[in-house]
């Protein structure tokens, strides 16, 4: 993939803005260079004190950062930088002049290490030259007696090209990282050093080429010029810490939604743990109902089944012969096998055309004209059944009717059932509802256990009508 130019081509034009306002700068200096103003000294001394205070909080806070944080352990040595820039500024007064490129020799030691190690450049040769330069730099002013002169004035241009070399080196390696890696965040940091370390290093290189060019010129905008390398550091510290700062964020974030993934797995383990429980339960519920239905069928079924064979009386007989068919319907129920609907449909006429007739009273069954396929669950078949039944028993007793008609028919995914007499009708109970005799309560109740409804529509001399709707 070729390498995104967008880096050259921003630092491209920020580069002519930064040198423009390099020079707005130094005009003003230009034309006072014959004459210094003390109050411009001043000002700039001024200044220099408050970053002097500055830098020595900024380093203690970026200490304490770096103690913290094993990636921000380069960042020692931009305290260290900071720390030499401060006793720098201290050893201003001509008595102790001769220990400032002794401190600037240290500045540039821990200003080199931090630019490239920030970039995990790191070369052996470069510490061994950096550590043996802080030994030969007072050596040599040793050697002249510590006066400070021409030798001071090289080491001082000497560790400020340094200085400068490190930072566009440190610049070079950002823009070949972003070629690689074209991240919005990466071009972001890449565009904020190019602010900070390019007038920095316009400002070094101008105030060396004044101290040979232009010495009055040099003591004039010297102190202003000495101000870029101060903010260049502070700016240095507030990105560690605004780094810092969003790394913290964006570990919290990475917690939120690692409690938020851990919550949806614990919530899928209580589903799965829940839907596990309830299919044991089911498992032995139904062992137990199989094993229930069993007793029944065996010992209640065949003692039932002898009283009607040999009991003499017939209501005792007639009794136990309906408690039989009861018995064999729970025990149908306590099964669980769903039922066909047609199969339904023959047990339900066979029962209910024996008991009207027997009634003297004319039944008339109607079927689905279509053939069903549908299924019954086994309780919802034993509720229907009791319903049913409980119907047929109100018309035999209660209603004096001569005709009866049951018709049943699925429709949109439902099973109707209408049973109709032309009896008496079901008189109104004492507030007025039809459910207050003849097991209508029950029936409703039943209904309503299999999602379903029952509605009884009835009136003195125009018979009864019970629809009875459940989904299949």
């Amino acid at each position: 993939m070729k390498p995104s130019p967008a880096p050259d081509a921003a630092l491209a034009r920020r580069l002519p803005p930064l040198l423009l306002t390099v020079g707005l700068l130094l005009g003003p200096l230009v034309a006072q260079a014959q004459a210094p103003n003390p109050a411009s000294l001043y000002w700039a001394a001024t200044l220099h004190a408050w970053l002097a205070a500055m830098l020595a909080l900024m380093a203690t806070v970026v200490g304490l950062v770096s103690s913290h944080h094993h990636r921000e352990r380069p960042a020692i040595f931009l305290v260290g930088m900071m720390l030499s820039w401060v006793v720098l500024r201290a050893t201003a007064a001509p008595g102790v002049a001769g220990l400032r490129p002794l401190l600037m020799t240290l500045l540039v030691l821990c200003g080199v290490q931090y630019l490239l190690r920030q970039m995990h450049w790191r070369r052996n040769w470069l510490d061994h030259a950096l550590l043996i330069q802080c030994l030969v730099v007072p050596a040599s002013l040793l050697l002249t007696g510590g006066q400070v002169g021409v030798l001071a004035t090289v080491w001082h241009a000497v560790l400020g090209l340094e200085l400068v070399a490190a930072m566009g080196w440190a610049l070079r390696l950002r823009q070949q990282r972003l070629r690689v890696t074209p991240d919005g965040a990466l071009r972001r940091e890449f565009h904020v050093m190019a602010l900070l370390m390019l007038p920095t290093m316009v400002a070094l290189l101008t105030e060396m080429s004044l101290v040979s060019v232009n010495e009055p010129l040099w003591w004039t905008a010297s102190p202003w010029l000495s101000l870029l390398l101060p903010l260049l550091m502070l700016g240095l510290g507030l990105q560690i810490v605004g780094s810092v700062a969003q790394a913290r964020a964006d570990a919290e974030k990475r917690a939120a939604a690692l409690e938020q993934r851990m919550a949806d797995r614990i919530a899928d383990m209580e589903r799965s743990h829940n839907l596990l429980a309830e299919q044991k339960l089911e498992q032995v519920t139904e062992r137990e109902r199989k094993r229930i239905a069993a007793d029944l069928h065996d010992d209640l079924g065949a003692k039932l089944l002898t009283i009607v064979h040999t009991s003499e009386s017939d209501r005792i007989s007639t009794l136990a012969r309906e408690a039989l068919e009861e018995m064999r319907l729970s025990v149908r129920g306590l099964t669980g096998k769903p039922v066909h609907l047609i199969d339904a449909l023959g047990d339900w006429r066979a029962e209910v055309v024996s008991r009207l007739g027997q009634a003297n009273i004319l039944a008339e069954w109607k079927s689905p004209s279509e053939d069903i396929e549908h299924t019954f669950q086994a309780r919802s078949y034993v509720q229907t059944t009791r319903i049913l039944r409980e119907s047929v028993s109100n018309i035999i007793k209660h209603s004096g009717a001569t005709t009866a008609t049951i018709s049943s028919n699925v429709l949109d995914g439902y099973f109707v059932l209408t049973i109709q007499d032309n009896g008496q009708g079901i008189p109104l109970g004492l507030d007025g509802r039809l459910d207050r005799g003849h097991g209508m309560a029950s029936m409703k109740s039943r209904a309503k256990q299999m999602h379903g409804q029952c509605l009884v529509e009835s009136g003195p001399g125009w018979g009864t009508v019970i629809r009875l709707t459940i989904p299949l």
